[in-house]
């Protein structure tokens, strides 16, 4: 699964105005699966983190993509999630699909 997705990904959007996006990934270690999540906090910034589908916590570094949380979290509050998606899709794990609520 992780080669096809990274041949030939699929046409992600992120639909506007949400306060919750969450990308579902795919890695290149035995197709294990994760997810990104970007939520708003309280006062009303782009916050991320990352899971494993048990809802454990997962460190952003096992990605190996080329920004971090800083980055990501800012290209959020800029609205820019085609650069979130390829900043994502630089590392170790691609994703596969994209929930936006």
């Amino acid at each position: 699964m992780y080669r096809t997705l990274r041949f030939n990904p699929p046409k992600l959007t992120v639909k506007k105005d949400v306060s919750e996006v969450i990308f579902k990934m795919v890695s290149c270690m035995c197709d294990n699966k994760s997810n990104i999540v970007f939520y708003k906090d309280k006062r009303d910034n782009w916050r991320c983190h990352a899971m494993l589908p048990s809802r454990m916590g997962y460190a952003l570094s096992n990605y190996q993509m080329k920004g971090d949380s800083y980055d990501l979290e800012y290209l959020a509050e800029e609205g820019n999630w085609d650069s979130v998606i390829k900043l994502i899709n630089s590392g170790t794990a691609v994703i596969s699909s994209v929930l936006s609520r």
